[in-house]
């Protein structure tokens, strides 16, 4: 009783640390106006991201306008200059394609309005005042990490690799790629490892809009043409929906437990906690939201009071055009062996949700 009652404290006591950072909690000054646009609903992540954030933010007083743009890039552009324009005082901005909301950042700053970039990086712009984060090369080197520790890598006896990363106009798929390959790329180097598609190079494995649907027509496709013959050991996926793609696929094809790949992830949602007890997907990577989001509103609250908020990185996030202050959460590598530790002992999830 005493470990889990100990890590359900703690994650709770993080939050309330965190909401409290910059003031207090209940202390903010009432009549302030806080846009939040997320990307989509399809991920089971941002709808907590937003939830989390919005009742947060409703907590310390401030009214939330909560949007979300279902991956249609205009519509994000469309809410956010609503949001500029029904008086936001600060906006929260998790891009769907940075480079299609410049101009509107642009009518951000040219209204005073600041901007705090979401979990993914608001680049080409001065507009963006802080970001908000994981530590996303850390996510690429946490599985890059798994996959050397985990999948026996002997160059006697060569393991086949596929990489599913993720989307191009997201600057986190880039550091997480850059993570992956300074972990994998020596055993590429000494036979360990063997990429039979020869699709290593981001250009080539990277997934638009991070889509479920994308990854598993190429998974279908690589199955097909190169592995006929023999079985894929690994899939590299850098995201849970492009695992439950390559899943569907390597199903398909008739993959069953007797040669079942490695399958990585990322964000631990609760299908992904579900397919990891199971066996199904391997591995993923926590990213509790409540913290991030947690973090986010101690910004959001300092920047309306005049205040600096909390930073601890002032050099990885260079947007091309200025380096962001910015403020990376850790994630935590989850398997069959620590879920429970770290999903459950946490709160993030019950025994009830990972029930079938």
């Amino acid at each position: 009783m005493g470990k889990k009652i100990l890590c359900a404290l703690l994650s709770v006591a993080m939050v309330a640390t965190l909401l409290v950072g910059c003031g207090g909690a209940g202390k903010a000054k009432g009549g302030k106006k806080v846009g939040v646009a997320m990307p989509t609903q399809s991920s089971e992540r941002w709808i907590n991201d937003g939830s989390n954030m919005k009742s947060q933010l409703e907590e310390l007083g401030y009214t939330v306008d909560l949007q979300y743009a279902e991956d249609d890039v205009q519509a994000q552009v469309s809410q956010i200059e609503n949001m500029i324009a029904s008086g936001c005082n600060c906006l929260v901005i998790a891009s769907i394609d940075s480079s299609a909301l410049v101009n509107v950042e642009k009518q951000a700053k040219e209204a005073g309005i600041p901007v705090i970039a979401y979990d993914r990086l608001l680049m080409d712009t001065d507009a963006v005042s802080y970001y908000a984060t994981f530590d996303n090369k850390g996510v690429g080197t946490a599985i890059g990490k798994y996959i050397v520790d985990n999948a026996g890598l002997d160059p006697a006896a060569p393991k086949t690799i596929e990489l599913f990363m993720g989307s191009p106009d997201d600057n986190n798929a880039h550091m997480l790629y850059a993570g992956l390959m300074e972990q994998i790329q020596p055993y590429l180097d000494n036979g360990a490892l063997v990429c039979k598609s020869g699709q290593i190079d981001f250009e080539s494995n990277n997934t638009l809009r991070w889509d479920q649907q994308t990854a598993m027509k190429r998974c279908e496709d690589l199955l097909t043409r190169y592995y006929a013959d023999e079985d894929l050991n690994i899939c590299a996926t850098a995201y849970d929906g492009l695992a439950y793609g390559c899943m569907a696929a390597l199903e398909g094809a008739g993959y069953t437990d007797a040669n079942w790949p490695l399958i990585t992830g990322q964000d631990a949602e609760l299908m992904a906690t579900k397919h990891i007890i199971s066996g199904k997907q391997t591995m993923s990577i926590a990213k509790d939201t409540r913290l991030l989001a947690a973090k986010c509103v101690t910004m959001v609250q300092a920047v309306l009071e005049g205040a600096e908020p909390e930073i601890n990185d002032t050099e990885q996030y260079n947007n091309g055009v200025m380096v962001v202050p910015s403020y990376l959460c850790t994630p935590q590598p989850v398997d069959k062996n620590n879920y429970k530790e770290i999903l459950i002992d946490t709160g993030y999830y019950t025994e009830d949700q990972l029930k079938d």
